[in-house]
């Protein structure tokens, strides 16, 4: 049985937990990246076929690579995170239903036959798997700056070409041009410059049932 956490818990994932602006100047190591990587997986996706990629930038140079497709209020604060996440899916995510759900492989012909079933399973678990990333992430003692306000397209071209081998090398059984951007996530130790005064939320009553 599943013990409830602590409230000291639920307010570093949920009730004092902030979007982040500004960062401090310390880095995110790499085995925490991996520590991340290995919480969010365990989050439940449809039939466990896991659609979600993640391409951490983690240097000057991605950084640079990713400029020209931000809009211009999210320029400096991306620039001056430790690691900006490119949370993505996969467009063929259902070749691995073998591994991944093999009780039932043949569940990848439902998806393989509906681009449209295809693409809304995606959007609806990769993001779903965006959102364990950034529980991951404040679990770990990261901030997060989870973000819209960019060009998917520019990423895409940028980071997922249809034709590019060194680019398919980034992620080593997914060949390149089938992943496409959905959001993206600043990750590091906040600077308390970059806290806004938290904005209202719905109410239980507003936003909830009953039945």
């Amino acid at each position: 049985m599943n013990q409830r956490l602590s409230d000291e818990a639920l307010d570093t994932l949920f009730r004092e937990a902030h979007t982040y602006n500004a960062w401090l100047d310390r880095p995110v190591e790499d085995a925490t990246l991996r520590q991340l990587y290995d919480l969010l997986k365990w989050g439940p996706t449809s039939a466990n076929l896991s659609p979600a990629r993640i391409l951490f930038l983690r240097t000057p140079e991605a950084k640079e690579r990713l400029r020209p497709a931000l809009s211009p209020g999210n320029v400096e604060k991306t620039m001056a995170a430790p690691v900006t996440v490119i949370v993505a899916y996969d467009e063929r995510f259902y070749e691995l239903a073998p591994r991944l759900f093999p009780h039932y492989p043949a569940i990848a012909d439902s998806f393989k036959n509906s681009p449209e079933q295809a693409y809304a399973y995606c959007l609806r678990n990769g993001s779903l798997q965006g959102a364990y990333l950034i529980l991951a992430a404040r679990s770990l003692g990261l901030d997060c700056g989870p973000m819209s306000g960019f060009d998917n397209g520019k990423v895409d071209e940028e980071f997922f070409p249809l034709s590019s081998p060194s680019e398919s090398e980034v992620m080593e059984i997914i060949p390149a041009g089938r992943i496409k951007s959905n959001f993206l996530c600043n990750l590091g130790y906040g600077a308390p410059a970059g806290l806004f005064p938290r904005n209202p939320r719905l109410t239980f009553e507003e936003a909830c049932r009953l039945l």
